[in-house]
């Protein structure tokens, strides 16, 4: 039995993102206390990276209900439902006016940086009355250390800060680290003062996603007004087609243009294809980098001078080393969800709906949820994370029923629907990376409930 004083302790969160302010909310409208750590500046911090990309999924789907709650409480102007916002405008319009509010920012600790987490008094090693000891974070804050102790831990600090390297193989060599003022992990602002160091040079953009289209195109903007600029595209898909999408024959209409623009650029020669080629080293030479690599059952060196990757991301869980995780060796998710989110066997389409039960560890009132619940699987949604904290706050605090239920509820052509939206000058996402599409009918959850996706649905990749 749980040591009162422990159920008086705050629920810890970790990250105050999009999820984590949703945890706080969720949390708060259930009367229960809660602090989080967010170890940027401002709220949000990984979003300020890609404020200038446009989502593909609309307002409505970007909002959790308990912090739509907590706005509403305090005269909050609600975005057009159907509008798609930017980054930036997740921040000015939702997640900044939501880390002020009376019932969030008092409990909001900026600058604060969790290095590692621990149960009181005992390490990973010991059983004996494990379970009725609080949690012990170790924050960083101002160039000192302080312990807090927790009730509950929900981690919620995504992958966007642990970017797949450039190597085909997934590791990270020396000179690639060496090579950081040169190669940009994400989707550079080539608009922005950013894209000066673009202009006029050799530019690889490694990848084949919805994240690598929309740098793409940018680039392409680029060199129409600096035709010097030269622009590779490097994958390891087995044909250029394959990154093009469903083109207009996809249901999301702005993402289809996406795939058309690529393929039209692509036709006109403004950008290099080279692909399949898979990447086994990067170095510096005296007259750029050099990329090596195998291409058609032979090795090739591309000379360039900047690189920009857009390969996904991959969970950090160099702080939780003291914690007793059940994490899936191939995902890198939570276990219990490997099955449901592998990218071989899934799309986000066909993930079926989960909570609480499925997100729980060895390790009793820890969680890992939102992006970095799902590891390297790049199937994840934003309403889905949010689904994933209201289950685990209704189980906090006592509300086992409705952490059993599956309340995401999805438009019949996905999650990142579109309706005569025509977007050409914009970069597109739905959330912080790109998306896929693919067909699938209603999932059913293990208690029966269903999520009504009829005829596509959208996944974040």
């Amino acid at each position: 039995m749980k040591n009162e004083k422990i159920k008086d302790l705050p629920v810890a969160i970790i990250g105050a993102g999009p999820i984590g302010l949703a945890a706080a909310s969720q949390l708060a409208i259930r009367g229960q206390k809660f602090i989080i750590m967010e170890a940027g500046s401002e709220v949000a911090h990984n979003i300020r990276k890609w404020e200038h990309v446009r989502l593909f999924s609309p307002w409505q789907y970007n909002v959790d209900k308990a912090a739509k709650e907590l706005l509403n409480r305090h005269d909050w102007i609600e975005p057009n439902k159907e509008g798609l916002p930017l980054g930036k405008d997740l921040l000015s319009d939702y997640l900044e006016p939501l880390a002020e509010l009376p019932e969030i920012q008092p409990y909001l600790s900026l600058n604060s940086k969790v290095v590692s987490i621990s149960r009181k008094r005992i390490d990973k090693m010991k059983n004996k009355d494990r379970e009725n000891q609080p949690f012990v974070l170790y924050v960083e804050n101002d160039k000192k250390t302080k312990r807090i102790e927790a009730k509950a831990v929900i981690d919620s600090t995504g992958t966007w800060g642990s970017p797949n390297p450039v190597n085909s193989e997934g590791i990270w060599t020396e000179d690639e680290r060496l090579l950081h003022e040169h190669i940009y992990y994400g989707i550079p602002n080539v608009k922005d003062a950013q894209g000066f160091k673009y202009k006029g040079k050799r530019i690889a953009v490694v990848g084949g996603g919805h994240s690598a289209l929309n740098t793409l195109i940018d680039l392409a903007k680029l060199k129409k007004s600096n035709p010097e600029t030269e622009i590779f595209w490097i994958m390891r898909k087995r044909k250029v087609e394959e990154a093009y999408g469903g083109e207009q024959n996809d249901q999301l209409e702005a993402r289809g243009l996406l795939g058309s623009h690529i393929h039209q650029l692509v036709n006109s020669g403004t950008i290099q294809v080279i692909t399949p080629f898979y990447i086994q080293q990067v170095y510096q030479s005296e007259d750029g980098i050099i990329l090596t690599g195998e291409r058609e059952g032979g090795f090739e060196e591309i000379e360039i001078d900047e690189i920009i990757v857009n390969t996904g991301s991959r969970p950090d869980f160099s702080f939780l080393g003291e914690l007793r995780l059940s994490i899936d060796q191939t995902t890198e998710s939570v276990e219990a969800l490997a099955p449901l989110i592998d990218p071989n066997v899934h799309s986000c389409g066909t993930v079926r709906p989960h909570g609480e039960k499925e997100l729980r560890h060895a390790e009793k009132d820890f969680y890992i949820v939102g992006m970095k619940s799902y590891g390297r699987a790049p199937t994840f949604l934003m309403a889905t994370g949010y689904e994933q904290v209201r289950s685990i706050a209704a189980y906090i605090t006592g509300d086992i029923e409705s952490a059993l239920k599956v309340e995401l509820v999805l438009p019949e052509t996905g999650v990142c629907s579109i309706s005569n939206s025509h977007i050409s000058d914009e970069n597109s996402c739905c959330g912080p990376v790109a998306q896929d599409a693919n067909q699938s009918s209603c999932n059913k959850s293990d208690s029966g409930f269903t999520i009504p996706v009829k005829n596509s649905s959208s996944c974040c990749n």
